[in-house]
């Protein structure tokens, strides 16, 4: 099976290699999507593609393997090749040559991974989130009977220790917070599997799954005191550097904006804001502020207060005309997985498969542990006080990325939605979620709320303050101390969030960025939308077109929606 595994990228482009007539363009995506999702079985189970040429996807792991690395390369150059010879972009129909596009950059992008940025030499979390979402997604997404999806549980279990072989024989050196962040995440992955999966186990199935566990479970702890004993020793810089950082920013932020002039722009953004604020505020903002974040949950209520403001922002959708509100009802609010707490200390969204839909979506709210002392959990519920979290749901569910990813898998065909939800811009997906909640409060939401708004726009600061974190961090030498007095000074966040943007800077690279560049092109585009249609836009229509288009560069949405480059001026 995992000889199969490695061929898995040449099947595919053989069966085209060999066919006498040249490939459609639709021939073409299809193998492209599903071949290239096949080369990671974990995500294939995440998007509800369950078995490729035979090969069942659901019982098997990523594989990290120097064989596996290489076929990967192999598939990509050869498809590259293959779709310069069969394909002539000009001819393309505008949703066709946005296909070929993202098709394009993805090749670029994961030829930049496994030949310069390596994040499986580097970067132990890669391999303790992949067990994570391995085990995490046959638990809760019904997408076969309980017995079936355990089955496949056990199946992984199996493959764990030869996969954490692999990752040893792999990683090189790491640097120390991501080591740190691995080894937590690795205690999630260890709980998983001891408790909440095994606690779940049915019937007839105990004996086979304790003795899938056992090992799996001893690689787990192995690798832990791998990164402890060994890793530890051989520590590397989470810095990109900025040669790095351009390449990775043009092709992961997906906009007509390089890192430079981005920065430049949120600098110019965060003076524009804040003296906003100073006018809404009457002239005290931190005054305003802290009296807003007096206004907050208890520890016990901050989830339960979350799935009633899901509730209520439903119904203001429902109300308004600001989107066409789909009308599945698919979406759960759950406490964010543990092995996922590194990245997402506050909270997350999972899409439904894009492929099965119907299987549900999630908004995570990470909860606050029981071991916070606290001023510590003070400083989280202030920061994430009863105006904030209402935001957060906003953002993450309702009219933010549940919506956004509703429309998007109704996407037809089946390959182009993949494509466009799998490969899609972080770009487009951050950035509507901080439009859609700016057009949530100029719409009236919460009765036109001044704390609202100032929550609103210090979130607005955060974000911006997201972009120059990266960037400067990752290009420019900016030190601990000036991140947080940018973030704490500033933009006036708690310090419980500080130091946890902090961290996640360090953890990630080229995604903070996402939201304010996002946010602006998705203002640029609605501008120019304006300026075309006249008396005769409709802000309804203009957001369902959009949405129905899937997560494109919103570059590349200007040229669908409007025919014409992306406008230059977003306010």
């Amino acid at each position: 099976m995992e000889t199969m595994r490695l061929v898995l990228a040449v099947v595919a482009l053989s069966m085209l290699g060999g066919c006498k007539k040249k490939p459609t363009f639709e021939e073409l995506v299809s193998d492209f999507v599903y071949t290239s999702v096949a080369l990671s079985p974990i995500s294939a189970t995440g998007a509800g593609y369950h078995s490729h040429h035979g090969v069942p996807l659901d019982e098997l792991l990523d594989d990290y393997s120097p064989d596996a690395i290489a076929g990967q390369r192999k598939f990509y150059l050869s498809f590259r090749e293959l779709l310069q010879r069969a394909v002539d972009p000009a001819t393309l129909s505008p949703d066709d040559r946005a296909d070929y596009d993202i098709i394009q950059d993805q090749i670029s992008f994961a030829m930049l991974e496994l030949d310069t940025l390596q994040s499986y030499r580097h970067n132990p979390t890669v391999y303790v989130e992949a067990i994570g979402n391995a085990l995490f997604n046959p638990y809760v997404l019904e997408y076969a009977p309980k017995e079936k999806r355990y089955k496949h549980i056990i199946a992984r279990l199996k493959r764990m220790p030869i996969f954490f072989e692999h990752a040893k024989q792999q990683l090189q050196d790491s640097p120390a917070v991501w080591n740190k962040t691995a080894q937590e995440e690795n205690e999630g992955n260890i709980g998983l599997i001891e408790k909440e999966i095994h606690n779940g186990v049915p019937a007839g199935l105990e004996k086979e799954y304790n003795e899938a566990a056992g090992p799996a479970l001893a690689a787990l702890r192995e690798f832990n005191k791998f990164l402890t004993d060994d890793l530890s020793k051989k520590t590397s810089s989470w810095q990109l550097g900025p040669e790095k950082y351009a390449k990775k920013f043009k092709l992961a932020v997906g906009t007509d904006t390089g890192p430079d002039e981005a920065l430049a722009a949120a600098e110019a953004e965060l003076e524009s804001v804040r003296a906003d604020m100073k006018k809404l505020a009457g002239g005290d903002v931190k005054k305003a502020l802290d009296m807003i974040a007096k206004r907050h949950s208890t520890r016990e209520s901050y989830f339960t207060d979350a799935q009633a403001d899901l509730a209520e922002t439903t119904k203001f959708v429902a109300n308004s005309r600001i989107l066409t509100l789909p009308k599945s009802t698919n979406l759960k609010v759950i406490p964010t997985p543990e092995f996922m707490r590194g990245i997402y200390s506050v909270g997350g969204f999972n899409p439904a498969p894009a492929l099965q839909p119907e299987l549900g979506a999630f908004y995570w709210l990470t909860p606050i542990p029981a071991n916070w002392p606290d001023e510590r959990v003070e400083s989280k519920l202030r920061e994430y006080n009863r105006y904030a979290l209402k935001l957060l749901t906003v953002h993450e569910a309702m009219p933010g990325h549940y919506v956004q990813f509703e429309f998007a898998n109704a996407i037809e065909s089946k390959p182009r939605r993949l494509l466009r939800s799998i490969f899609g811009s972080n770009a487009y997906v951050e950035g509507w979620a901080v439009y859609a909640t700016e057009q949530m409060l100029d719409s009236g939401y919460l009765e036109g709320s001044t704390e609202l708004r100032l929550t609103f726009m210090k979130q607005q600061l955060r974000m911006i303050a997201n972009t120059i974190l990266d960037i400067r961090l990752h290009t420019k030498n900016m030190t601990e101390a000036e991140a947080l007095a940018l973030m704490k000074d500033r933009t006036y966040q708690e310090d419980e969030e500080a130091t946890g943007k902090y961290k996640r800077a360090q953890l990630s690279s080229c995604q903070l960025p996402t939201y304010f560049v996002g946010w602006r092109d998705w203002r640029r585009l609605l501008l120019q939308k304006k300026k075309l249609d006249g008396n005769a836009f409709e802000a309804i229509k203009f957001h369902d077109q959009a949405l129905k288009a899937g997560a494109v560069p919103v570059p590349v949405l200007a040229r669908l929606l409007t025919g014409q480059p992306l406008g230059a001026q977003y306010k």
